[in-house]
C-alpha cells in the first residue's frame, strides 16, 4: 500500500506500508510526520531554555524571574505537543482509518488525556 503525502511547502512525501500493516500491526513501520525536524528544533530551543532557568536557580536569581521564564517553557513544551498530536491526526489516524485499526484511536485518546491534564 503505497500513498502520497503533500506539506505544507509543497514537498512530496511517498511511502508504503508493510504487509503487517494489514494485519493490526499499527506500529510495524516508522512513523513518517512532517513536522519532525520542526519537532526536533523546537525541543532543542526548549532544552536551551531549561539550561538556562537551570543557570538562573543556580545564580541565585529572583523567583519570579525563575518562575516567568519556567511558564514560557511549559508554554513551549506544550506547543511541541500540539505539533505532533496534529501530525499523528494527519498521518496515523488517517491510515488507521483506512485500515480500521482502532488501537490506534485506542493509544491517541489515552495520549491526549494525559497530554492535557
Amino acid at each position: 500500500m503505497e500513498h502520497t503525502h503533500i506539506a505544507k511547502d509543497g514537498t512530496v512525501y511517498t511511502h508504503t506500508h508493510e504487509e503487517a500493516h494489514e494485519h493490526g500491526h499499527s506500529h510495524s513501520h516508522p512513523h513518517h510526520h512532517e513536522s519532525t525536524k520542526a519537532v526536533l528544533n523546537r525541543m532543542n530551543r526548549a532544552i536551551g531554555h531549561m539550561e538556562a532557568v537551570k543557570t538562573m536557580i543556580e545564580d541565585g536569581r529572583d523567583c519570579s524571574e525563575v518562575l516567568i521564564q519556567i511558564a514560557a517553557v511549559r508554554s513551549a513544551i506544550n506547543n511541541i505537543g500540539k505539533i505532533i498530536l496534529e501530525d499523528h491526526i494527519n498521518h496515523c489516524l488517517v491510515d488507521a482509518i483506512e485500515t480500521g485499526d482502532e488501537q490506534v484511536l485506542k493509544d491517541l485518546n489515552e495520549a491526549i488525556n494525559k497530554f492535557v491534564k
